[in-house]
């Protein structure tokens, strides 16, 4: 049977997207300014220097014959699959993005997207979040998403609000202490 005509396993075009952090259909994909330029950069990499060079080396591999054994001709269109598949998602998510300065709200202490808000719990616990897009929050520096809970409980909110947050552990009552912005930048 002519490989061409064999169909790849089911769903394995899909996988990037179902890992994609969800987006709530019909909501913005919001960014910040370096969220946005960090996806465009890795788009363009992907484009212009690592999908070349594999398609190099599976290139290279397939003219030396036999590719049912031939593991540089296996990985590379393995990678290629890989490296395509990030293509359409960076593709897609760039495509419906929605670029929010965050630095428009500097001195402003009432929290919106791109906000560094510090909050108090009721046993006096500190916690400092920065609230970005899906795609590029980073967790363990204390970035959520906007579309997470915390920061839907947060936005609109001022300085010195309380604000009920609901978790699996139950009820929590944070109360906000500070909102930051980054400065704009001085063009």
């Amino acid at each position: 049977m002519n490989k061409a005509f064999v169909r790849e396993a089911q769903g394995e075009d899909d996988e990037d997207e179902a890992s994609a952090p969800a987006l709530p259909r019909g909501l913005r994909n919001y960014m910040t300014p370096q969220g946005h330029q960090a996806l465009r950069s890795e788009l363009l990499h992907l484009l212009d220097t690592e999908r070349p060079k594999v398609v190099e080396v599976v290139h290279w591999a397939a003219s030396n014959g036999d590719r049912s054994e031939n593991g540089d001709y296996l990985y590379g269109k393995k990678r290629l699959r890989e490296i395509d598949r990030r293509i359409r998602y960076l593709t897609k998510r760039l495509d419906i993005a929605v670029v929010a300065d965050p630095s428009l709200h500097h001195g402003n202490e009432q929290v919106f997207f791109g906000a560094t808000v510090t909050v108090e719990n009721e046993r006096g616990q500190q916690r400092i979040v920065t609230i970005k897009g899906v795609d590029e929050t980073e967790p363990l520096r204390g970035e959520v998403s906007w579309v997470s809970p915390i920061a839907q409980v947060l936005l609109k909110s001022r300085v010195g609000d309380e604000v009920v947050l609901h978790t699996p552990g139950g009820r929590e009552v944070l109360e906000v202490l500070e909102v930051q912005y980054p400065k704009p930048n001085a063009a």
